[in-house]
């Protein structure tokens, strides 16, 4: 009997190979019909014995292309047959966009032995794809992905390429991005001055760099700053010219086995980096203290080449020129340039040279940024290889619009039981950032069909995001919803693991704006998606000069000492500085208090190492963590605590003069060290043990929880103890991810309160 049935397919289902599968599958059960992209998915008709239906529909949600994403099929018997002869694939419908977008992916395996075999017509062409691999996001300027709604649509596929998109044997059939080099783009070598320089453009700017040259390179979501990271004086150079006094530098390695020339490498790890999403992978180096140049830290980040070009970049005699470093091109504080007649006017005074391409960067895409730990990823920045693909909530969320933080901004936007993180933005202070974040936004909206019903952002006044969110408010007159910053962080956790809540959260950062005005950072609170009580934190710290403290770090030494009675001589600050900001502390004039652990971290570095200022966020912590080694342990530090206002907070003044002490008896740095790490652990379970009677589980969020020792720490001692522990996995522990969090609040209070109107709403009400 024959049967003709009408199958929906929604997920990440475009740009994977999705249409020439069905294809395919259909013909292999010997059924006619026909398949379309739509703005929801794919849609297909089958025709043909029932038996062969169902064999293709239990093969579809088996075994479907490698990178598609099946979130559901639904069903509809039509009556009639049709009479089809054959399977076809119909051209796309447009509508309204519901569809989910493939990220950008490295090239297959079979598009790299292409690049390699002199005998293919793609021989060493840097744009090489196919259905399995290649650009997407990056590339996407509309749904329907199809090839006039991409950047390659100015690049029409000669006879040879139409001929392969058409055949269903072909691993490009309906490859969208398809080309060759006859059709599609071409890379090309600038030199500083602009001029095309003559020869095959790959070659010479590999040459470059190995004679120690700075070139920069165009890659799918970006433009990279390259030089030779077995070179000292080139990334010493790069360092200088670009501004980038002390932030670790990402290194491109031919493969796993020249990255562990450099680093130690898991197979847990390998696995991550050779996966088709490419991220940066945080790796331990080999020794601790090597290659300083470029990272102060004990670990590298390590990526793989996730183009074509790239692999061409790094393809060269075994040890020679197999490793690059590979740092965003842009200017201090903006995001990382994607045009070329920009980039050369921008970085004329860094880069040598300039390996462009002419395909146009649509949506700009920073690369990602993860660890392992555990056995599971921890990102540091979720962008390029993951973005925009969605996460799956336990709650509708459609048509909420999260603005997210100020600083490692990032938007979410819903749909439905979809929510969209945007990749990596940047710091909004910064006007070209700002412009960044508006554009992605509004790509966005477009991309995924959502029309705004309700917004969130920060409490905190002065954020360009909330400014943001204001102005959207009113504009398009929908409700506002304001979320306390440590309480997003919370809910970020919870959206992030699909947990209920209530938990209690432990969640640690370097500043937030709390309920009662002052900075918070170092928080205890118990609650979930609709609410929150702050049980308990630690003793605050007075910043001298506000602001100014978070990059010149004595200032907040100067402030411990002050704090616990100890003399202050012992802050990296000349003499006159030190008794003009004691005389401010004294005073409390201009000293805003932060409850902070980031601020901690930053202090005790600066009492630690003597260095008085940082170039970058975090920086602190980061050099503590450095210090520490495996097998050096420390001591215990003596835990205080007091009540003030019904919080419970930690007294960090016991534990200054300790250290301190430790340091002034010749106590070993990575000993004092461990034991400040130590001793915040302990405090996290003491305070879990007073202020959590129900015993919910523990949820860790904020930025400080990128550091590996505190995460590794407190989880263990909560474990230990007998406390579930929820850990982010989906979307950064930091700032960045605070935009789930804010989605998730709003959606909570939407579901319980009916919000309506456009007035402004609070988290915890």
């Amino acid at each position: 009997m024959t049967r003709r049935v009408r199958l929906t397919v929604s997920g990440i289902v475009q740009g994977v190979g999705f249409r020439p599968f069905l294809h395919r599958l259909a013909n292999r059960f010997s059924l006619s019909g026909w398949a379309r992209n739509t703005a929801f998915g794919v849609e297909l008709e089958l025709e043909g014995g029932e038996e062969a239906v169902g064999a293709f529909r239990e093969a579809l949600r088996a075994s479907p292309p490698p990178l598609a994403v099946i979130e559901g099929i639904s069903a509809e018997t039509i009556a009639e047959p049709a009479g089809y002869r054959g399977f076809s694939i119909l051209p796309s419908e447009s509508g309204e966009a519901a569809t989910l977008v493939s990220p950008d992916l490295a090239p297959c395996e079979a598009c790299l032995r292409e690049l390699f075999d002199a005998k293919d017509r793609r021989y060493r062409y840097p744009f090489l794809n196919c259905t399995d691999c290649g650009p997407r996001y990056s590339i996407l300027r509309a749904v329907p992905y199809d090839r006039k709604n991409t950047s390659m649509a100015s690049f029409p596929m000669c006879p040879d390429c139409a001929a392969e998109y058409a055949d269903i044997r072909s691993r490009r059939y309906h490859a969208q991005p398809d080309c060759c080099p006859v059709c599609g783009p071409r890379a090309f070598l600038l030199g500083a001055d602009g001029a095309e320089l003559p020869g095959d453009p790959v070659t010479r700017a590999r040459e470059l760099l190995l004679a120690g040259g700075i070139v920069a390179v165009k890659g799918s979501g970006g433009i990279h700053l390259a030089c030779d990271a077995k070179n000292r004086e080139a990334v010493l150079r790069l360092r200088e010219r670009k501004g980038r006094k002390a932030k670790p530098l990402a290194v491109m390695c031919r493969d796993t086995a020249s990255a562990r020339a450099f680093c130690r490498v898991s197979r847990e790890e390998a696995a991550l980096l050779e996966s088709p999403r490419r991220p940066i992978v945080l790796l331990d180096k080999r020794e601790p203290d090597a290659a300083p140049e470029l990272s102060a830290n004990t670990r590298i980040g390590v990526l793989l080449p996730y183009t074509p070009l790239h692999v061409l970049l790094l393809d060269g005699a075994p040890g020679e020129g197999d490793a690059f470093v590979m740092t965003s091109a842009n200017r201090p504080g903006e995001p990382v340039l994607t045009e070329n007649g920009e980039a050369v006017e921008a970085l004329r005074e860094i880069a040598d040279a300039f390996l462009l391409h002419d395909r146009p960067i649509v949506n700009r895409c920073d690369d990602s940024l993860a660890a392992l730990w555990g056995g599971r990823t921890v990102f540091f920045r979720r962008s390029r290889g993951f973005a925009p693909q969605p996460l799956l909530l336990p709650f509708d969320a459609s048509g909420i619009l999260a603005f997210g933080a100020e600083q490692k901004a990032s938007f979410c936007v819903g749909r439905e039981r979809h929510a969209f993180p945007s990749p990596h933005v940047g710091d909004l202070k910064n006007a070209a950032v700002l412009d960044h974040y508006r554009s992605s936004f509004a790509a966005y909206l477009r991309l995924f069909g959502v029309k705004p019903a309700v917004l969130a952002c920060d409490r905190h006044p002065d954020y360009w995001s909330t400014r943001e969110a204001e102005e959207a408010s009113r504009r398009l007159s929908v409700p506002l919803v304001r979320v306390q910053h440590h309480h997003a962080h919370l809910c970020a956790c919870l959206a992030d693991n699909s947990a209920p809540g209530p938990a209690f959260g432990i969640v640690w950062d370097g500043t937030g704006l709390g309920d009662d005005g002052t900075i918070w950072g170092g928080e205890f609170l118990t609650g979930g998606f609709s609410g929150f009580v702050r049980a308990g934190s630690i003793r605050p710290i007075r910043l001298p000069g506000g602001d100014r403290a978070v990059r010149e770090i004595g200032r907040i030494a100067l402030s411990l000492l002050w704090d616990a009675g100890l003399p202050t001589d012992g802050a990296p600050l000349p003499a006159a500085r030190r008794a003009a900001l004691a005389a401010m502390l004294e005073k409390d004039v201009a000293c805003p208090r932060a409850s902070s652990v980031g601020r901690l971290f930053d202090g005790v570095c600066a009492l630690l190492t003597g260095v008085s200022s940082v170039s970058y966020e975090g920086e602190g912590a980061v050099r503590l963590e450095a210090m520490l080694r495996p097998g050096v342990s420390g001591r215990e530090y003596p835990a205080s605590f007091y009540e003030e206002d019904g919080v419970r907070r930690f007294d960090v003044r016991p534990l200054v003069r300790e250290i301190v002490r430790d340091r002034e008896t010749g106590v070993p740095l990575p000993a004092i060290a461990r034991s400040f790490h130590d001793a915040l652990c302990a405090m996290a379970l003491d305070q879990c043990r007073a202020l959590n009677p129900q015993h919910l589980p523990a949820a860790l969020s904020g930025g400080v929880f990128l550091n590996r020792a505190l995460l590794n720490g407190v989880s263990d001692r909560l474990q230990k103890a007998g406390y579930a522990v929820l850990t982010h996995r989906r979307v950064s522990p930091g700032d960045e991810g605070l935009s789930l969090g804010q989605l998730a609040a709003a959606a909570r209070q939407r579901s319980i309160s009916h919000v309506s109107g456009s007035s402004a709403q609070n988290s915890n009400d």
